[in-house]
């Protein structure tokens, strides 16, 4: 079984440390849940991962496939198949999500899909996703809501299928329906061949993807771990309990 190994990850940001010496294996096939209070460092931790350049490494290696992705571009650590989906995606005006997910998928697999392949594809993953069609050829995340902004995160992790996925906050700003609509998206795409990481400070997200492995971190430090009675106990008591113990 292929583990992301991240060893003792410290990270600053303009002098300011944000990451003290992260330790955290996220195995293929596993649900890893990382929660923590607002300013704990865990989209730090997301963005490092996937190369953010304001993020500065000063210390820590994150192994995958036998390589420190660190020391990757992060076009070559997606072609290794690790993927981020944004607690914030961008808007981009004039690019269809049909076009945006070709080229990124062109971009990642190194290949040239062929336009009949790409949509049979695409109406596939849309038609699992419960996604409209009509919905591809909107502008990316133009006038899109909350909820269609996630959506269409899954929907390129859908297309993509990497073997590592990293969730930043994936339930930031979601209802209730929208947030059951990517709960199941994310479990319908789950395969054994993917492992991910969930990135949240709530419960409820996990309420549909069910964690193996929780983690919780405070300033900067995985602070306990454990199985899903953790997500329990937070949602009984809150974050105050981890700061006193």
């Amino acid at each position: 079984m292929e583990v992301m190994e991240i060893k003792d990850l410290h990270v600053s940001i303009d002098g300011k440390k944000i990451l003290n010496g992260v330790n955290l294996s996220v195995k293929k096939g596993e649900v890893t849940a990382l929660m923590g209070p607002n300013g704990s460092g865990k989209s730090t931790l997301a963005y490092t991962i996937m190369g953010h350049p304001k993020y500065t490494v000063d210390s820590g290696v994150v192994i995958w496939k036998g390589k420190n992705i660190l020391e990757l571009s992060p076009d070559e650590r997606a072609k290794l198949g690790v993927f981020l989906s944004f607690q914030y995606p961008q808007e981009i005006p004039g690019v269809s999500v049909s076009n945006f997910l070709r080229t990124a998928y062109n971009a990642v697999k190194g290949t040239s899909i062929p336009v009949p392949e790409f949509v049979r594809l695409l109406r596939e993953k849309m038609g699992m996703l419960k996604i409209d069609p009509a919905f591809s050829r909107r502008y990316l995340n133009e006038g899109f809501s909350g909820g269609e902004k996630k959506r269409t995160e899954i929907l390129q992790m859908a297309m993509l299928s990497p073997e590592m996925a990293v969730l930043d906050e994936t339930d930031s700003g979601l209802d209730i329906s929208s947030l059951k609509v990517v709960g199941e998206g994310v479990n319908a795409i789950k395969t054994n061949n993917m492992g991910i990481l969930i990135i949240t400070h709530y419960q409820r997200i996990l309420d549909y993807i069910k964690p193996d492995t929780v983690h919780i971190m405070v300033k900067g430090k995985i602070v306990k771990s454990g199985g899903s009675e953790l997500v329990t106990q937070l949602e009984k008591e809150g974050y105050d309990w981890i700061k006193e113990d």
